[in-house]
């Protein structure tokens, strides 16, 4: 499960992710992860989970917009040769 919680405020940025946040992001995470071989390797995962942190964070929280992000974080690993 990814664990995030800040406690600095921030004008205009979430803080603080509600549970269904955090459980859309671990679905989110799963379902992408399950298109690299082997459910991805830890940095694959960590740095598709940050860019997912990154736009919880921003106010997205739906399936449908951390998905997109999600797809675009795996498309630049893709990219990378990862």
């Amino acid at each position: 499960m990814l664990a995030v919680t800040s406690h600095a405020y921030r004008p205009g940025v979430m803080t603080e992710l509600s549970e269904r946040t955090k459980a859309n992001m671990d679905v989110v995470l799963e379902e992408t992860c399950r298109q690299l071989p082997h459910g991805g390797d830890h940095d694959s995962r960590k740095f598709i989970a940050e860019r997912l942190i990154e736009a919880a964070k921003a106010g997205h929280s739906t399936l449908g917009e951390l998905g997109i992000i999600a797809r675009r974080a795996l498309a630049e690993i893709i990219a990378k040769g990862n």
